[in-house]
């Protein structure tokens, strides 16, 4: 099986190529680079992998939470390129790219929505609870006034939420993920699960809304 995957959720864009649940081939650039240099991206990732269009059997995308931008333009590309070349499409969200293909007894995965502003979920022997808003609120959430001594296992955490993981007395182990970029996680996840029965179901987990603006009165 060919799978092309895209994920923009995770501070960067990247695409990848799996065959056979081998990666083939990935590209990655940091940055809000997704409109820019999305479709060259793609385009680079499928001459790299020598596999064409017409032979990629699934397409799979990350949809978050994650960067608002980036994320809608993975999915608008991964949606337009399943809908022209009549590909099944496989959605996976940011918290099982981070932790794939690990299974930790306990596990949290964050990601960064805004500075200050993370989505996370605590997963706790079979129990998964998720939170997002400001750090100090989804920590004291997921974990309440229970700290115990068990390690926890934790992805994709930067260095404000690791302090305030310590200030709660909470023991981590700061692990890198086992596969990256996040589209090569995604590339070998999604020959195993079960695509969308449309496109059209495929969308954005924002995890929190985008910060309001309140737009300026133009005068009358």
């Amino acid at each position: 099986m060919n799978v092309l995957a895209l994920d923009a959720a995770l501070g960067a864009f990247s695409a990848a190529l799996a065959h056979d649940e081998r990666i083939v081939a990935s590209a990655t650039e940091p940055g809000a680079v997704a409109l820019e240099r999305g479709l060259s991206i793609i385009a680079t990732t499928l001459s790299a992998g020598g596999i064409s269009a017409e032979n990629v059997d699934r397409i799979a995308v990350g949809i978050g939470p994650g960067s608002f931008t980036g994320m809608r333009i993975a999915i608008a590309y991964a949606k337009s390129l399943a809908a022209a070349w009549e590909r099944p499409l496989v959605p996976i969200d940011s918290f099982d790219l981070l932790e794939y293909p690990n299974a930790f007894p306990r596990t949290l995965s964050v990601v960064v929505g805004r500075p200050g502003v993370i989505s996370a979920r605590y997963r706790d022997d079979g129990a998964t609870r998720r939170a997002s808003g400001r750090v100090g609120e989804v920590l004291d959430e997921l974990f309440g006034a229970g700290r115990g001594s068990e390690v926890v296992v934790v992805l994709g955490a930067p260095k404000d939420v690791l302090d305030a993981l310590a200030e709660r007395r909470i023991h981590v182990h700061p692990t890198d993920p086992a596969v990256t970029p996040a589209a090569a996680a995604a590339a070998l996840a999604a020959s195993s699960r079960v695509p969308a029965t449309s496109v059209h179901e495929v969308t954005a987990d924002y995890g929190e809304l985008p910060a309001a603006k309140i737009p300026k009165l133009g005068a009358r």
